[in-house]
């Protein structure tokens, strides 16, 4: 409703200055940029708020109402939407067009009554989103982009579990590829017990027809027994006669079953040799065929190697031929790159020289010119005289001479009053010609002192006979001596060393601080070492007890990383579990590395003791076994600490004295439960809080289940 209201107008932008609307159509025109809606303030005439109406029956409210604004622009939201009415359909507009002609009206759907009486109305496939409706999909985008975002990071989630759980499937592939091939063998070494249970088989079956003929032989022998023993029997009259006869029978009876039995127990053997012999037999007559193959092979390589050999040694002596040409070719060409070398290191050690005289050159020529600056930057600081810009006042040196020479007259010096005289016109000192002084005052214009030269050796061409160096530096030395001129120096002095004294007294103060602080540092390091030392040999020693009685034996050991700085270095625990090797204790499994951390844990306890101490499930990784020296030990410290243990093993929560537990009756609502294992009379408390040590031990002992 408010879009249809707005129409166009909802498009422009406004302009805090009137002034840049020509620049803007001048550049919209000149890029061929489209159109635009610009709100010129100075255009519209702010109107002023009507007075609030009786909102129509039917209508949902006033557009002004719907709409928030900044303050400045509140007149300007005022006359687009003053006596705007939004109804939520187009009949109930209608109607209420005929009551209030002056009065626009908006639906929901976007349709617009003007006052005129204009209905616009009507959809459109393709129409664009205005800008109130981006703002709502850009708002409804942001609102997917975060839901895409937390769907993201479930994805990423659920791919990195996957790659874990690919991870795992990928090891327990190569875990059954393993079985499998294990399986595979185990198959092949069946297959062979099989095969060798068959010939076994085999054997005993022979073995026992083998048995079956000779008891065959034995029944018949017997037969033949019973029947001299019936004939004996029935022939009384025979028995003698036949009892000899009878005995020989028994004795070549007995003599056969032996030699049976001997034949027996030789035929198993020979069997199995034959068998072996027949298999070796085999297995030569294949040899005998691959080797005489082998042979037919060889003997044909050996033709074709002796031909080749013939060929290789025709190459060989040709190569050999073309070799010795190469050799002597080589020769010569290593002689040429020899000397070729030998030229080129001449060259190099040359070229080497040169660089390095041209080094030094330079180095000679950048001493030279920094003398040049130096003497420059001397001069423009001390006489503020630019020489590179300097020309010689022939006149003027002539004057300051003749006056330095009449202050030097009053002087005792012989050599002074010599120069006086030579610079006043005495009759031995004769002046200089024009052609002198013209080409001296050449030079010092031209040159202008930039090779270096001092002043002294410019003027000894033109006066050689004056010592004017030595004038040079005595007037230096009195323009030296005089100093710089500074009224403030006597008021500088004082405060200059007030705030010396000041200084001197502050750094004596620190540093005798100083020398007190290491003092006392020098102290405390000793003190703490000797505490430390102290304190770690009782623990070493409770440690190894307290070890021992966990473990029921092994042993255990403290000891530092670096025994020169005790204070900052670590410390090694080392631990040797009863049938394991003494070992670092990283290297330990899970309850081993527990068990030693509540050894270590009562050992300082034993020589600093704790009002009370919570253990977090310490006894998490540990087995029925070693609960049992975890709670046994735990009843040596009751008596001294109150224990307070986060737990869910069954056996530690038994050894409780008070158990809290938390519990969710009703959802999102947590409540303590308290339940008090022993008898004693008094009511159920919170735990004690102080840690004393004379409480009752069933005051002393409080667990917490998760």
């Amino acid at each position: 409703a408010i879009e249809a209201v707005l129409g166009r107008n909802l498009h422009a932008i406004i302009l805090k200055d009137a002034k840049v609307v020509s620049e803007i159509i001048a550049y919209l025109k000149t890029r061929k940029l489209g159109n635009a809606a610009l709100l010129i303030p100075r255009l519209i005439e702010i109107a002023p708020e009507p007075a609030q109406k009786d909102l129509p029956p039917d209508a949902l409210a006033w557009a002004t109402d719907k709409v928030k604004a900044p303050k400045p622009l509140e007149g300007l939201i005022t006359s687009l939407l003053g006596n705007v009415v939004i109804f939520p359909e187009l009949e109930q507009a209608l109607a209420c067009e005929t009551r209030e002609p002056a009065i626009a009206m908006a639906t929901l759907a976007g349709e617009f009554i003007s006052r005129q009486g204009i209905v616009f109305t009507g959809s459109s496939e393709r129409r664009a989103a205005s800008l109130l409706e981006r703002k709502a999909q850009i708002a409804d985008l942001a609102k997917e982009e975060a839901g895409l975002a937390n769907e993201r990071d479930s994805v990423s989630a659920r791919r990195d579990e996957t790659k874990t759980a690919l991870e795992i499937a990928s090891r327990l592939q190569r875990e059954l590829t393993e079985a499998a091939r294990k399986l595979d063998a185990l198959q092949s070494d069946k297959a062979a017990l099989e095969r060798q249970i068959a010939a076994a088989d085999e054997r005993i079956a022979q073995l026992e027809r083998d048995l079956q003929s000779g008891r065959n032989q034995l029944a018949d022998q017997k037969t033949e027994l019973g029947a001299f023993e019936a004939a004996q029997k029935q022939t009384v009259l025979r028995e003698e006669e036949l009892a000899e006869r009878t005995n020989e029978l028994r004795l070549g009876v007995a003599t056969d079953r032996q030699r049976h039995e001997t034949l027996i127990a030789q035929r198993e053997p020979l069997s199995a040799r034959d068998a072996e012999l027949a298999e070796l037999i085999t297995v030569r007559k294949a040899d005998i065929a691959v080797y005489e193959r082998k042979s037919a092979a060889q003997a044909e390589e050996s033709r074709e190697s002796e031909e080749l050999i013939e060929t290789q040694t025709a190459q060989r002596a040709e190569a050999q031929a073309n070799s010795a040409k190469i050799t002597g070719q080589r020769a010569t060409r290593l002689a040429a790159v020899s000397d070729r070398e030998s030229e080129l290191r001449r060259m190099r050690d040359s070229l080497g020289e040169l660089q390095d005289h041209r080094a030094h050159e330079q180095v000679r020529e950048s001493q030279f010119q920094m003398k040049i600056d130096n003497l420059l930057g001397h001069i423009s600081r001390s006489y503020q005289i630019n020489l590179r810009g300097f020309t010689a006042d022939h006149f003027a040196f002539q004057k300051a001479l003749h006056t330095q020479a009449k202050k030097r007259t009053n002087s005792d010096d012989p050599g002074s009053a010599r120069d006086s005289r030579a610079l006043a016109g005495a009759p031995d000192a004769l002046p200089p010609t024009d052609d002198q002084a013209n080409s001296a005052d050449a030079r010092l214009s031209t040159e202008g002192f930039g090779d270096g030269a001092e002043l002294g050796t410019r003027v000894r061409v033109r006066s050689p006979e004056i010592d004017v160096e030595r004038l040079i530096a005595d007037l230096r030395t009195q323009l030296d001596n005089m100093g710089p001129v500074n009224l403030e120096a006597v008021h500088e002095y004082d405060e200059l060393e007030e705030r010396y004294k000041f200084l001197e007294a502050q750094n004596t103060d620190l540093t005798n601080s100083q020398r007190e602080l290491l003092d006392v540092i020098a102290r405390i390091n000793s003190t703490t070492r000797k505490l430390f030392a102290e304190t770690f040999e009782q623990v070493r020693t409770n440690f190894r007890e307290m070890f021992g009685e966990l473990f029921r034996g092994g042993r255990a050991d403290l000891s530092l990383l670096d025994e020169n700085d005790p204070l900052n270095c670590g410390i090694e625990i080392t631990a040797k579990p009863p049938g394991k090797q003494l070992q670092s204790v990283s290297l330990l499994s899970g309850g081993e590395r527990a068990m030693t951390a509540v050894a270590l844990l009562f050992a300082i306890y034993m020589v600093r003791p704790s009002p009370f101490c919570i253990l977090d499930e310490v006894d998490a990784p540990l087995d029925e076994n070693n609960i049992n020296c975890f709670t046994r030990v735990l009843d040596r410290f009751v008596q001294q600490s109150q224990f307070i243990i986060i737990t869910h093993n069954k056996r530690t929560i038994a050894k409780a004295d008070v158990l809290y537990g938390v519990t969710m009756e009703e959802r999102g609502v947590s409540k303590l439960v308290g339940v008090k294992l022993t008898a004693a009379a008094q009511p159920l408390t919170e735990p004690a809080s102080n840690g004393n040590a004379h409480a009752p031990r069933q005051q002393r002992l409080a667990f917490a289940a998760r």
